[in-house]
């Protein structure tokens, strides 16, 4: 994994669940010194390891109740039509994910809105305007059983 050992896969699994998680605390839980934590952690920044740090909000409680798989068919899958799809499409700030797919369907997008009349606002006034989509289709989250973030990392046996 990278030439990661045992601290640094500690150090992710603890700040992976708890960001706020202080260069302190760190030290405490994996014994070794404040100093060579922060030197890891900054090292494991620069190599794009960790990526951001951020914070996880209830979706519910930030009136984004209704989440949408929604697939996209392209009518052209070249390169170009390809690139600029994701272009458009990342600039949605409705658009969460998006993900270039094999099989039948080429994008999968996670949209998250308030409501279904902002989902037809968005499929109508934004997405379609975008190049190139042959077809669409949604699909509705009913209920979420699992949302993980966090990725259990274990070094190689």
């Amino acid at each position: 994994m990278n030439g990661l050992d045992t601290t640094d896969i500690n150090i992710l699994n603890l700040i992976q669940n708890d960001a706020q998680l202080t260069h302190k605390e760190i030290s405490w839980k994996t014994n070794k010194s404040l100093s060579a934590i922060q030197v890891r952690i900054r090292k494991l920044q620069e190599i794009g390891i960790i990526k951001k740090f951020v914070t996880l909000l209830d979706r519910n409680k930030v009136g984004k109740e209704l989440a949408v798989f929604t697939a996209i068919k392209l009518s052209n899958c070249g390169q170009e039509a390809l690139l600029e799809f994701q272009q458009h499409v990342v600039a949605f700030e409705e658009v969460m994910e998006c993900y270039h797919m094999s099989g039948v369907k080429d994008f999968l997008l996670k949209v998250v809105v308030s409501d279904m009349g902002a989902y037809n606002l968005f499929i109508m006034e934004r997405l379609s305007l975008v190049p190139h989509i042959g077809g669409v289709e949604s699909l509705f989250v009913i209920s979420e059983s699992k949302h993980e973030t966090a990725y259990k990392l274990k070094l190689p046996q």
